[in-house]
């Protein structure tokens, strides 16, 4: 009897791969020489995917491996939070889409070398869908040497009179243009965490970002949504945008909310409302006034695609209030309006009242935190008898006696209850198949 023994004591006859594991590890080992995923079972990819190191290069993996567990690894490795819901449950898009706006949130304009964020685009540019860029970083100057009488001062200052002519953020002009899928682009041009380095040019756009940022909203011809919040955008701005704007053959909605826009800036708004098939328009927190809201609710008569027009916290008052409301009279299309904060009165009620009985589209309206009074809730309680549709009506704070806003409510309850009637049975007649 002959026996062998085997080098490894922990070898056993049990634990030799199978030819086919052997194969697939000879693909996990040469991956950027194979192009055999499509001939592979489903089973087969996702052995390679999980045995796939997350450290691979990614001009190797990027259009090579395909949206599975490989990329839920690289995720998971790289973020404690990841919520593939959020980007309609694919790994891959998470990836790259969290990956570029990390290399544009850390990008320091006249330090960082733009190659490093061109390179990427042609590796993420198909799967890029939202960017959601929560900060932009300014230039820094290192100071000169310190006198000794101020020895704890940093040795790093945020711009300065010398540097000013570049104080300006990251240039979105060569990447909107190369993202062949992009429909979301939300900003906000601030410093996150700046501590005692703060300054108020750390929380704005500047005229040359605002420049460089139309120019790139005009060449992203996919955009739906813009989102520019929080970033000091006034009146002069805001037209530049906005005029780049106006032969957009995609966007759907526009939110400038909390930024520092006026009038001037309401008009070429009004005229972009004409001009294109926007849907949702977000300014609130403005300083918009009764001549803004007069341009806008002019718009609005002539215009068949906004359906959420929200203007809390402006200055429109009861001349810009009435303004529009009465446009209302003619528009069958805005179903939520938002006039909360916005120092209108009972007359502005009384105006909507008479709306109220006759326009059949609107679904929201919110009047709160403005001085309606018993006239005006007496007026929208009467008005809410002979209307059908409104189901939401917020008219908090708004000193409306008990009575009337007991008579609103039960009337946007009828309207609320019978909606989910017709919705059921809709639901009953066309069932969603399994």
């Amino acid at each position: 009897m002959r026996s062998i023994i085997a080098e490894d004591p922990n070898w056993c006859l049990d634990l030799v791969p199978s030819l086919s594991s052997i194969c697939l590890q000879c693909i996990v080992n040469t991956i950027e020489e194979t192009q055999i995923f499509e001939k592979l079972t489903p089973d087969q990819k996702d052995l390679i995917q999980e045995r796939l190191p997350p450290s691979l290069p990614l001009h190797e993996t990027a259009n090579l491996v395909p949206d599975g567990v490989y990329w839920k690894r690289c995720c998971e490795l790289r973020w404690n939070i990841c919520d593939v819901s959020l980007y309609g449950h694919s790994w891959k898009r998470m990836f790259f889409e969290r990956h570029l706006e990390n290399m544009i949130e850390l990008f320091i304009p006249d330090l960082t070398e733009p190659k490093t964020v061109l390179d990427v685009l042609p590796l993420c540019k198909n799967y890029v869908r939202r960017l959601n860029i929560s900060q932009l970083l300014l230039p820094v100057k290192k100071s000169q040497k310190r006198k000794e009488d101020k020895p704890h001062e940093s040795d790093v200052v945020v711009n300065d009179e010398e540097n000013e002519a570049s104080m300006d953020h990251f240039d979105f002009r060569p990447v909107l243009g190369e993202l062949l899928n992009l429909e979301e682009l939300h900003l906000v041009y601030r410093i996150k965490k700046c501590g005692m380095n703060f300054e108020w040019s750390m929380f704005e756009i500047t005229d040359r970002d605002c420049k460089y940022l139309a120019m790139a909203l005009k060449s992203c011809k996919t955009l739906k949504l813009l989102r520019l919040r929080h970033s000091h955008v006034e009146d002069k701005k805001c037209r530049l945008l906005v005029r780049c704007l106006l032969d957009h053959p995609s966007l759907k909605e526009l939110d400038l909310a909390h930024n520092v826009i006026g009038d001037s800036g309401a008009k070429v708004l009004g005229e972009l409302l004409t001009k294109t098939k926007l849907e949702k328009l977000n300014m609130c927190n403005n300083k918009i006034s009764e001549v803004g809201a007069k341009a806008i609710a002019h718009a609005l008569t002539n215009n068949f695609t906004l359906w959420s027009l929200n203007l809390r916290l402006n200055q429109v008052r009861d001349e810009g209030g009435q303004a529009i409301v009465e446009a209302l009279q003619n528009n069958t299309t805005l179903s939520h309006l938002h006039l909360g904060g916005n120092d209108v009165t009972w007359i502005t009620a009384v105006a909507l009242s008479k709306v109220l009985v006759k326009n059949t589209t609107l679904k929201s309206v919110n009047l709160s935190c403005n001085e309606l009074g018993e006239a005006g809730g007496k007026a929208l309680a009467e008005a809410m008898s002979h209307n059908s549709t409104l189901t939401e009506c917020d008219i908090r704070q708004t000193d409306v006696d008990e009575e009337s806003a007991a008579s609103i409510d039960k009337a946007v309850w009828a309207n609320q209850s019978a909606e989910w009637d017709q919705q059921a049975k809709q639901r009953t007649r066309n069932p969603i198949s399994p």
